[in-house]
């Protein structure tokens, strides 16, 4: 196995959804698709406690980049406490979004649930006290290879939380919506230049079979 391969399979080990399996040197994941085809099609899951702040935004946000860089992904959103459910996001996201050219109004509110675990590659938990419920939920279904703080994505492993705008003025979504755009960047970046190496990497393997 070439040393380019070691690495690109070392990179899935620890970087990419737990669908993914390695089977010798092929990068293959459980729904037959190659791992390039599996990038561009992952379902994210974007989660605060009421689904009409933080993680409709983060929702928005995604998904439009997402769109952008010609990811077909699908993000969704979810709410721990099902306190909002049916509601539209909060005006003031609503406003911040439209401000910044995203449209979020379509959105509505909805409760995270256990098998949320099962249906998506990857969950980006808004603060810890959002995983804490996250874990109460799902119990044995919770898994800690998918889920993870969204700020870890800017701040990697300083478990950083996207702080609650909903007791507070105007600016403070405004905040917001910088934090989260911005880790949502960094989200895009990741996941394409991956996309460019499996590319890169998968023309390479067929150029040496057609030799």
């Amino acid at each position: 196995m070439s040393h380019e391969l070691r690495a690109s399979r070392h990179l899935l080990e620890i970087s990419l959804p737990c669908r993914i399996i390695l089977n010798k040197d092929l990068l293959t994941c459980s729904s037959q698709l190659t791992a390039q085809s599996y990038i561009c099609c992952m379902k994210i899951l974007m989660v605060c406690l009421g689904n009409i702040c933080r993680s409709p935004l983060a929702e928005g946000i995604l998904l439009d980049k997402a769109w952008k860089a010609g990811l077909k992904w699908s993000v969704e959103s979810a709410g721990t406490n099902g306190y909002h459910t049916g509601e539209a996001p909060h005006p003031l996201s609503q406003k911040v979004a439209r401000i910044n050219g995203v449209d979020i109004s379509k959105q509505r509110s909805r409760k995270f649930v256990a098998e949320d675990i099962d249906r998506f590659d990857k969950i980006y938990a808004m603060s810890d006290d959002v995983i804490d419920e996250m874990r109460r939920i799902a119990r044995n279904k919770f898994d800690e290879k998918k889920v993870d703080l969204l700020l870890n994505e800017l701040f990697p492993g300083q478990n950083v939380d996207v702080p609650d705008p909903w007791y507070g003025p105007e600016p403070g979504y405004h905040d917001v919506y910088k934090m989260i755009n911005t880790a949502c960047d960094v989200i895009i970046k990741k996941y394409t230049i991956y996309n460019i190496q499996y590319s890169t990497l998968n023309n390479k393997q067929q150029e040496t079979s057609n030799q």
